[in-house]
């Protein structure tokens, strides 16, 4: 069922957001071979990743369209299971504390829990969208047992922020809002790593973050500075950078997505890595879907990178995967009339919400 505003306003939409999705794709693939061609290195890795994002969205847009309730509930089931299954979400050396796969645990749970919610918003049944939620409360409750504290802090702010998308009327100040708190974090790691954090705070934030992690940012801003339009080359921060100790972590990472990304690809690909966060809200704020969908969405990719900017959470590709498949899941266009879009555009859409 379409509205009064006919389909070709919705359609236009989504083919501008998708284009953009494209285009920012394209370039951060196309940036991390340049940035290969001339410092040698692996692109590899963010290729593979680029492409896992844009499996997970294609396939978050088709199943969201045929199954706008069933398919995040099964996304948010997968990603617990893939958790209690394999809790380490990759092969190869088990990384020992304080750094581990901790980051990786933390965001697949967080998207779990973000795709439930999204699943209870899209649910016709008062019943079945308060079990969601039930859903999403147990999948916080996993993060605590499995010892992950980051894990519990995001589902829980993922079900908060979604009880409270509930009330919000202009879809546009919450998408800006999460830009702004995605932004601080950013910031915040950015300061701790350039030693810019003054006094006990600073000493409290490195306690919390551990030692060793601050060691690999400064590394990271050290190798940076080498070359800020290209980097040293993708991948190689496992070979040129090094810690107090005289070595790196086994994965040969900076367990940060953003310092990683200033440190191989350089200025360019740290605004390329924005630009691809800044097209999965702007999707989100031109998407025909219900505001609390979207912004329920948003919120959990919020904290997906707030999660991966202290951490290696962006090295799994089953991280990846799920980002693009609550992203097309979010934006897809299910086939069956939502009951809160039965009777409004898909432009009053953008700035309005369900009755819950």
């Amino acid at each position: 069922m379409t509205s009064a505003a006919g389909p070709d306003e919705d359609s236009d939409r989504r083919n501008v957001s998708d284009a953009t999705g494209v285009v920012v794709l394209g370039a951060c693939a196309a940036w991390s071979l340049i940035s290969a061609a001339v410092h040698g290195g692996r692109p590899e890795g963010v290729l593979l990743a680029v492409l896992a994002v844009a499996a997970g969205y294609a396939v978050g847009r088709i199943s969201g369209a045929l199954l706008p309730v069933a398919a995040p509930c099964a996304g948010a089931l997968a990603g617990v299971t893939l958790t209690l299954a394999v809790p380490r979400l990759a092969p190869g050396p088990q990384l020992v504390a304080p750094l581990g796969h901790a980051g990786a645990t933390a965001a697949v749970l967080t998207l779990s829990a973000g795709a439930a919610c999204c699943a209870a918003w899209s649910a016709r049944s008062a019943v079945l969208r308060l079990g969601l939620r039930v859903l999403a409360a147990g999948i916080a409750v996993t993060a605590a047992v499995l010892g992950s504290t980051s894990g519990l802090v995001g589902c829980a702010a993922v079900l908060l922020c979604s009880l409270a998308a509930g009330q919000v009327r202009r879809r546009g100040l919450g998408i800006a809002g999460l830009a702004v708190a995605a932004l601080a974090v950013t910031g915040l790691t950015w300061a701790v790593a350039a030693r810019a954090v003054p006094g006990g705070f600073g000493g409290w934030l490195e306690g919390q973050l551990t030692r060793q992690r601050v060691r690999l940012w400064h590394e990271a801003l050290r190798l940076a500075h080498q070359d800020l339009a290209l980097g040293v080359g993708p991948g190689r921060f496992g070979e040129l950078g090094g810690t107090a100790d005289g070595a790196v972590p086994v994965d040969g990472k900076p367990h940060s997505a953003l310092l990683q990304q200033v440190a191989e690809q350089g200025v360019v690909g740290l605004l390329l890595l924005a630009a691809a966060f800044c097209w999965m809200l702007f999707a989100l704020w031109r998407t025909g879907r219900p505001t609390p969908v979207a912004l329920t969405a948003g919120a959990t990719l919020t904290a997906l990178a707030a999660i991966a900017a202290v951490g290696n959470a962006l090295s799994f590709t089953a991280v990846s995967v799920g980002a693009g498949l609550l992203a097309g899941l979010a934006t897809a266009r299910p086939l069956t009339t939502e009951p809160s879009r039965s009777d409004e555009s898909p432009t009053h859409a953008r700035d309005s919400h369900p009755v819950p």
